[in-house]
């Protein structure tokens, strides 16, 4: 799929080049294709250079919080909501250990942990799957919320954000949390009505009742607020909860004598590494994004659906955004390259920027994630796994465009 995409931008580039040329008199616009590539390429540059120093941080203080155990107290807390979600796994089955922990690797933004923890995951889940080559329910459910998990800490958007230029990076904090609760929220809805799981149980309904009135009361308060006071409390939240969770890791780890500047060492040692495997997928994108704005196509595209909306009286200012929205599910590092290149296009700040940050916050790449872990343990039939990750995909997107009008509209 993904190498269908990326050819596909270089030839609908092409094509619209030499429509440019030919029927436009336009000469230049090979130069242009040329010029963006070599733009694209020394923005990618700059931007791995950028990320080396934040994703070592985060590493390190990631490996202090495993170290300490913290992670392993959150799988703990939330393993006994998926005993109840996943009737089919006996109870105490490794694999519920293994879920949880890759959740809450998610939940604090450890994506460098949560692949190998995710496949470990489906792996014991595999181990009582009586269809080997077709998803278990219960491997449904773990990828769909795995594709829509609610992430903390979306610590590489507000990178992105700082690197163009945002006045305030952390403004998406309250927006991100709330599209991403949308879509986990939606995933989870959609697979218990398929497989007809029971969500009026008393431990379910705790668990999902904590969760609609902290949401709840989150929005009640912010329904009080401007919307420039919006954006600052956003801010603020996000920069006193990671500050203080940050702090609370190493208070927690002090305690148990871990030593702490050590563990943090080993874990930033992995962000060059991490930085250097991001990079050449980062340059493909971008400079396939790149050349196929430069050639005109993405603007007939994004255009087209500008006068749709304005014909029905709409408002266009989330048109700009979309392209990340159509990438999100099938390319995380295409998606990740259409956030930029809006950012870089239309300003960090801008109504389009600040939405495709939100956008990218929202839900994760859905084709990839399936692809990788369903076919780690070879299956080959995904029944309602793809269909409820898109419901999961369009409740995420349409609510940040719901939000990022609210908060900055």
């Amino acid at each position: 799929m993904l190498n269908l995409i990326w050819l596909s931008f270089f030839l609908i580039a092409f094509v619209c080049a030499l429509y440019q040329w030919l029927a436009l008199n336009n000469a230049s616009i090979f130069e242009q294709l040329l010029t963006s590539i070599i733009d694209m390429s020394s923005l990618t540059v700059e931007i791995a250079i950028g990320l080396i120093g934040i994703l070592s941080f985060w590493l390190g203080m990631m490996q202090i919080a495993q170290s300490s155990g913290v992670i392993d107290k959150i799988a703990k807390a939330i393993s006994p909501l998926f005993s109840r979600l996943m009737p089919d796994v006996p109870k105490n089955h490794p694999a519920f250990g293994s879920i949880t922990m890759n959740l809450s690797a998610n939940f604090l933004g450890l994506d460098n942990a949560a692949t190998p923890l995710g496949l470990k995951a489906m792996q014991d889940l595999q181990s009582i799957n009586p269809k080997k080559d077709t998803a278990s329910n219960a491997q449904i459910l773990f990828l769909v919320l795995n594709t829509s998990s609610v992430t903390l800490f979306p610590i590489t958007v507000f990178v992105y954000r700082a690197q163009q230029g945002a006045a305030v990076p952390t403004d998406v904090f309250l927006p991100i949390l709330l599209a991403t609760f949308a879509s986990t929220i939606a995933g989870l809805f959609a697979v218990c009505w398929v497989q007809k799981i029971k969500l009026m149980q008393g431990v379910v309904m705790a668990y999902l009742g904590a969760a609609f009135a902290f949401f709840a009361s989150l929005i009640a308060y912010m329904a009080t607020l401007s919307a420039e006071q919006l954006a600052q409390q956003s801010s603020l939240f996000g920069n006193l909860l990671i500050i203080s969770v940050l702090v609370a890791f190493l208070i927690i780890a002090h305690r148990k004598n871990v030593r702490v500047y050590d563990e943090f060492i080993i874990g930033a040692k992995q962000g060059l590494q991490v930085c250097i495997t991001i990079l050449p997928y980062l340059l493909a994108m971008l400079c396939a994004i790149g050349v196929f704005r430069a050639s005109g196509a993405l603007d007939i595209i994004v255009d087209s659906v500008r006068t749709l909306v304005a014909v029905i009286g709409g408002d266009i200012r989330f048109v700009d955004a979309l392209p990340t929205a159509v990438m999100k599910p099938l390319s995380g590092s295409g998606a990740r390259a259409m956030m930029v290149e809006t950012m870089n296009h239309h300003g960090a700040d801008s109504f389009a920027g600040r939405l495709a940050s939100i956008m990218q916050g929202s839900t994760e790449t859905t084709f990839y994630v399936l692809a990788v872990y369903f076919g780690s343990v070879g299956i080959r039939y995904t029944r309602h796994a793809i269909a409820c990750g898109l419901i999961a995909d369009v409740a995420g997107i349409s609510a940040a465009i719901a939000v990022c009008y609210w908060f900055f509209g």
